[in-house]
């Protein structure tokens, strides 16, 4: 087996990684057409099902013997300070929307991303109920792959906010509307919400602080390599495989579009802050 430190073959590792991924989703999908799937409720009030169980057990199985020495990071998956050793890291969400999949919404996806030395370099968002798969390595450009084919993704760079349509929480949302953008569709998940902006059905993104590494790694490559960014509201990339697996509030846009919003939401946040004093 190759050192921990060998350079990997992404392109090779690609293949192999959407075969994994697809089956994952299959094993996901083959119980929310069930209907049946144990549920209960986490310490964080979050749902999960066995559904998430399952697919995350699959994957822990199949991921880290493709990368010696890589470790594990999943939202199912007891965190330890191990993973922190490691310069390259498995970060899975095996059901990212699992409150959209128990109240039977096909928009949840299955995320699973390879961060090195803090940085994604290969990722995978899927959704088995449309058979489309948002994938990327890095330097070789993202792609969208349906029953269709694939189609390589392609984010324009633009100025002005006037006409975007955004996603995100109505309180980041809201404010922006005096400066013309519109309210796009709402996605339960945020890696489904997040890829939305590099397949172009979204002009932007936003997510409010908190979301986890595994929310967004995968989604985060796919952004980046089609020529998207994803920034904090502080203009700071996310970087990954820190003590803590936070982020602070999240904007998903072409470059000059998210600095537009990064501007315009710390000045609707110092609005509400100084009328709430």
């Amino acid at each position: 087996m190759p050192s921990s430190d060998a350079t990997i073959d992404l392109d090779r590792l690609a293949v192999r990684l959407d075969e994994i991924v697809r089956e994952a989703g299959d094993i996901a999908l083959r119980f929310f057409r069930d209907g049946a799937a144990e549920r209960w409720t986490k310490g964080d009030d979050s749902p999960v099902t066995e559904a998430d169980i399952a697919v995350d057990r699959f994957l822990a199985a199949e991921l880290p013997p493709l990368v010696a020495g890589s470790g594990w990071l999943s939202e199912e998956t007891a965190d330890t300070p191990d993973r922190l050793a490691c310069r390259r890291l498995w970060i899975v969400d095996p059901i990212d929307g699992t409150r959209a999949f128990v109240e039977n919404k096909p928009e949840w996806v299955v995320s699973v991303a390879l961060v090195e030395d803090g940085a994604p370099v290969a990722g995978v968002v899927r959704n088995p109920c449309e058979d489309a798969s948002y994938a990327a390595i890095r330097g070789g450009g993202a792609t969208l792959t349906t029953a269709s084919g694939a189609v390589a993704l392609e984010v324009p760079d633009a100025e002005g906010l006037g006409g975007l349509s955004i996603s995100g929480p109505s309180s980041l949302v809201g404010p922006l509307k005096a400066s013309g953008v519109e309210t796009g569709k709402w996605h339960y998940a945020l890696a489904n919400r997040l890829v939305q902006v590099a397949g172009g059905k979204l002009d932007a993104a936003l997510a409010r602080p908190r979301a986890h590494d595994w929310d967004i790694a995968a989604a985060h490559l796919i952004l980046e390599e089609a020529g998207a960014r994803l920034i904090g509201f502080d203009g700071q990339v996310p970087f990954y495989n820190r003590e803590t697996t936070r982020h602070g509030g999240l904007i998903a846009a072409a470059p000059r579009r998210a600095a537009a919003l990064a501007a315009a939401v710390e000045e609707a946040l110092a609005a509400t802050a100084a009328a709430a004093t």
